[in-house]
């Protein structure tokens, strides 16, 4: 719940972000001169990329949420080693077979999502979140096409 809460404080506070850059680029464009028309151009076109890289990590955060919560009440998410980490992430020793073995999964069956979303979330634990995030992007295209 206090991860939403954050999620909303700051989609609240990059919208007044946006809000107050393209304000600014209409003043500057009020202002006249080459160099404050140009600022004002670099304001507005800066805010509507703002917006779209936020609605797209709010709509990948919602639904990888929404994936985890469906394979969490079927009991399907990949049990933790014993032995973690004091920040809780795998052990080295344990990395690479874990890995190994949902990779293996997920390859096995390419259009379950469920497989891939659990290679995500061990690839997470692992540190390795451009992998993880690139798994769970794929978890929830599959599921869009699959239930």
């Amino acid at each position: 719940m206090t991860s939403r809460i954050g999620v909303v404080v700051m989609g609240a506070a990059l919208f007044l972000y946006l809000a107050v850059a393209v304000w600014l680029g209409v003043m500057f464009f009020a202002v006249g001169t080459p160099v404050s028309i140009g600022m004002g151009i670099a304001l507005v076109i800066i805010a509507p990329i703002g917006a779209w890289a936020l609605l797209r990590e709010l709509l990948f955060g919602f639904s990888a949420d929404r994936l985890g919560r469906i394979l969490d009440g079927e009991g399907g998410m990949p049990e933790a080693p014993a032995e973690l980490t004091p920040s809780g992430r795998l052990r080295r020793e344990d990395v690479e077979p874990m890995i190994a073995e949902y990779g293996s999964a997920s390859e096995a069956a390419a259009d379950d999502w469920r497989a891939r979303y659990r290679l995500g979330v061990v690839q997470d634990a692992a540190g390795r979140r451009k992998d993880a995030r690139a798994s769970i992007r794929e978890a929830i295209r599959l599921s869009r096409t699959r239930p």
